[in-house]
């Protein structure tokens, strides 16, 4: 049982230098312990974490000493227990995390529990972002009609958080309109330090999309979770983590006039793949981080999951708090967060002599020498220096169908589709921009490159440039804000005439929300197979996820996505070719067009100020009338409606007995589907739009939704009907049962008939059959998706044998009862000589104290064939989630004593 924490003689008193103090806080000097001088000063908030909770039941002495002697016991791979000061949410998590909470409480109330149990024990912020769907880019309006267009389709899902938000306590929920999640995390949720009930400590969070670790640029410890860990979490579980190495990355030098932060997190992500970063903390230290805003360090914390890191976290220091000051915290906030980290040496101070910090590994960068540059065609951290550009993408059709190719033959590679668009002459070539986007949370929090924008586009206009109108273009900033500074510095008109109007405040292009294209553009490039191309400043352009007609996707600089967009193409090398013919009939070159450093710190210092930070985010405490109309009941219990296409109980919980099941081995279970390396999150989990042939289109046709009245996936991620159909539904998806055919299909083996998974899936059910997915390395990477484990679950998936998988969602594959097994080294299906036909036979043994995390599993096939896989239980919780059933049986049993 808990008992008194055995650190009281190190809470101290916090004083305020003109008398009174600021709180109390566990002090780490006084421990007088020299290797806590030597921490990572991420590690320094995972120890006072778990000193402040220490009870010696959840978190125990022990604990604390493993964090303390880190040095030594990091490389042991050893399991901690952590619990973060809150919990975010954005409302495509939110809403599905307020779904179980709601399905616990009846579950609670048919076992006889305490329903007031089922409440966030830990704080939770819940920003309902809502992801707008570009439908309307060019136009005056299009925000207005935009916002107007999500309430009609979302009502019922709005209305359910706002009902949660009644319903459960110590829930804050900033309402549609006001930004994207991760920027209005960063610029007014983020608290760096609590001082809650007069007791201080560092802000810290978990949230349910994996870019939540921008908030690491404030100096703030945050990761993405799955919803199913960090429903667990906010219902008072503490997290069970492996003690991360920390790669040590210093910064060196001063960036080059032109040389934009989205150029620079491009490079580092390419360095740190190369590096090897996946369940690590990467903490960025030398004179050159000084050198960066605190937008450019969000910017590099953001692309965390694309480089593969738990955290990029960037210290405490001056740069921070100037941050803090602009963004409207107060002088009195502000004051007591430095005094706070200063006395915990939790603070950098580049001003003063370093102490010298270990690291599990180095790496270093020359700010100077960062270059110009984008990423793709299909993924993150395939850079590619701007000045090769043009060569690479002869390159890419060139080569053979994959990650840096499309196989478009020599002959057809300068054809050129004209077409009428609307009444004027178009055309399309192989490289031709038809989707323009500077969207994403990565770099509209970031003033330097979204000014930047706006100066190419000012200065083409002055030039007589101009954007073709058949190019889908869009501006969809993370906050309010950035329409305050780009309207005072007089570029916003600029922008509207080269056709990035604001369509709205939220995810857009870069989760899949780019909307349709023309239909005449879609149509030359589906019958004449142009391989067309996105240019967005977003993160994630993995194929199929931006477009499904844009096959070649890239990833850039605000500034360089205006730049090819009046391109039109990025078939072009910057430095020799003209952009196009402006005024005069003159060419314009890129060089024209590019603003320097200087003009851009100009506009910044004089557009950006700290009054609009303050009278956006005040507005997010009055609501908007959309939101502040929508009536919801006041009842504790959730009335579920049988009709709702949006908002559906479930069966997580329906049989759940007060007993756990027990571990559960596989028996001559099918392959359902086999896969090879890097399937990702948008292959596995229900994401954009509704294809209109799928089953979850079915299911909405049968229930007399009309085709524009679907909305995506995201929107109804409510409900487990439409999820579980659209699991495994990506159009791009390879499935090696169907020889390399691209498409959500696959073989149900007992009778060879080719269906879609869902189909194949529940025959597989109806017959009493078991299923287990093969796969290759790096399984389940991207965002961070609680559907792309609990969609399978549903599917009837039992295991899943890869060669590895991405941290977060193996996790997630844990809390809904799969096993996840990796392949040996060396190891993987093809080299078996496994064709994915077998039936697989995984003997676990029945007692989970017999079992171990990382244990060596024996997998045997029906036709003799056997091979050793390792087990992916990492600790001791997990094994005890997978006797339960998933993590939200474990939490509900152990709130009511039944465990």
């Amino acid at each position: 049982m808990a008992s008194i924490n055995p650190f009281e003689d190190i809470f101290l008193s916090l004083p305020k230098p003109e008398g009174g103090e600021f709180g109390k806080y566990f002090s780490l000097p006084a421990l007088k312990d020299s290797r806590i001088d030597k921490l990572p000063y991420s590690i320094r908030i995972l120890l006072e974490s778990a000193i402040r909770n220490c009870d010696n039941f959840q978190v125990t002495k022990s604990d604390v000493e493993k964090i303390i002697d880190w040095q030594n016991t990091s490389p042991k791979q050893v399991e901690i227990p952590f619990k973060p000061a809150r919990v975010l949410l954005q409302d495509f998590t939110g809403v599905p995390a307020v779904v179980d909470l709601a399905c616990m409480r009846d579950a609670m109330n048919r076992l006889g529990g305490d329903l007031n149990k089922i409440n966030p024990l830990v704080p939770v912020d819940l920003v309902i972002d809502h992801s707008v769907q570009v439908d309307l880019a060019r136009s005056e309006n299009a925000v207005q009609i935009n916002m107007e267009l999500e309430f009609q389709r979302n009502n019922e899902r709005f209305a359910f958080l706002k009902w949660g938000a009644n319903a459960f306590h110590n829930m804050l929920v900033v309402p549609p309109g006001s930004g994207i999640v991760h920027q209005v995390n960063l610029e007014y949720l983020g608290r760096v330090v609590f001082n809650n009930a007069g007791i201080l400590y560092p802000d810290s969070v978990v949230g349910t999309d994996s870019h939540t670790t921008m908030i690491d640029g404030l100096g703030v410890a945050g990761w993405g979770v799955g919803g199913i860990e960090a429903e667990a979490t906010m219902l008072g579980q503490p997290m069970s983590m492996v003690l991360p190495g920390v790669v040590g990355f210093k910064l060196f030098g001063k960036l080059c006039n032109g040389v934009t932060a989205t150029d620079l997190v491009l490079t580092v992500t390419q360095m740190l793949r190369k590096h090897g970063v996946v369940g690590k903390f990467v903490e960025f230290y030398g004179e050159g981080v000084g050198e960066l805003s605190l937008a450019d360090r969000a910017t590099i914390a953001n692309m965390s999951p694309e480089y593969g890191a738990t955290m990029g976290f960037f210290p405490v220091d001056h740069v921070t708090l100037q941050y803090l000051k602009l963004t409207g915290r107060s002088h009195e906030t502000v004051t007591m967060i430095e005094a706070f980290l200063r006395a915990n040496k939790m603070f950098v101070d580049y001003n003063e002599p370093q102490v010298e910090t270990v690291y599990s590994s180095y790496l270093e960068l020359d700010l100077s020498i960062v270059e110009p540059c984008i990423s793709g065609p299909k993924r993150p951290h395939d850079r590619v220096p701007l000045k090769e550009m043009k060569a690479d993408w002869h390159s890419c059709l060139d080569s053979k169908v994959g990650f840096k190719g499309f196989a478009v033959q020599k002959e057809s590679q300068d054809k050129v589709v004209k077409f009428d668009f609307h009444g004027q002459p178009a055309e399309l070539k192989h490289g031709s921009v038809v989707i323009a986007a500077i969207t994403s949370c990565t770099n509209t929090s970031n003033p330097s490159v979204m000014l930047g924008a706006a100066l190419v586009a000012k200065k083409a206009c002055e030039l007589g440039l101009e954007v073709k109108p058949w190019i889908k273009t869009s501006l969809a900033p993370g906050s309010g804000v950035v329409t305050k500074y780009l309207l005072r510095s007089g570029l916003q008109q600029y922008l509207n005439q080269q056709g990035f109007h604001i369509v709205g405040y939220g995810c857009t292009t870069c989760i899949g929300n780019s909307g349709d294209l023309d239909e005449s553009v879609a149509n030359a490039i589906s019958e004449n197979d142009i391989v067309a191309a996105a240019v967005l400043s977003g993160n994630r352009n993995f194929e199929g996820r931006v477009h499904p007609l844009t096959r070649a996707n890239y990833l850039a600089s605000p500034p360089l996505v205006v730049a090819y967009a009046l391109a039109g193409t990025v078939d072009i090398d910057f430095e020799k070719e003209p952009i196009g013919t402006g005024k005069n009939g003159k060419s314009v070159y890129f060089k024209d067009i590019w603003p320097s450093t200087e003009e851009v710190a100009e506009v910044v210092q004089s557009s950006v100020l700290s009054d609009m930070f303050k009278s956006t985010y005040e507005a997010i405490t009055k609501g908007n009338p959309m939101w502040n109309n929508l009536s919801v009941p006041a009842s504790t219990l959730y009335s579920w409606d049988e009709n709702s296409t949006y908002i559906h109980e479930p069966p997580y919980f329906k049989n759940m007995s007060m007993n756990p099941p027990g571990p559960h081995a596989v028996k001559d279970a099918y392959c359902l589907l086999n896969f090879g390396d890097s399937i990702t999150t948008d292959h596995i989990s229900p994401a954009g739009s509704i294809h209109k042939d799928s089953p979850a289109a079915k299911y909405l046709l049968e229930r007399g939704v009309d085709r524009k009245d679907f909305n995506s996936y995201g929107s109804r991620r409510g409900n487990d009907e439409i999820m579980a159909r659209g699991t495994f539904a990506n159009i791009r998806l390879v499935n090696k049962l169907l020889n390399g055919v691209v498409g959500p299909k696959t073989i149900h083996i007992p009778t060879g008939d080719r269906l879609s998974v869902f189909d194949a899936a529940m025959r597989y059910k109806a017959d009493g059959h078991e299923t287990i997915v093969l796969a290759g390395a790096e399984y389940g990477s991207g965002s961070s998706r609680d559907w792309a484990a609990k969609g399978p679950m549903l599917l009837g998936v039992k295991a899943v044998i890869a060669k590895s998988f991405e941290r977060i969602h193996r996790s997630n594959l844990v809390g809904m009862g799969i096993i996840p097994l990796c392949f040996k080294p060396g190891d993987d299906a093809d080299s078996l000589g496994l064709t994915g036909y077998e039936r697989y036979t995984i003997d676990l043994p029945s007692n989970i104290s017999s079992i171990r995390p990382g244990q060596d599993i024996i997998v045997v096939t029906d036709n003799g064939k056997s091979f050793t896989c390792t087990l992916r239980f990492d600790t001791e919780v997990e094994l005890a989630y997978f006797n339960h059933g998933g993590i939200l049986p474990y939490v509900i049993r152990n709130l009511i004593n039944l465990s």
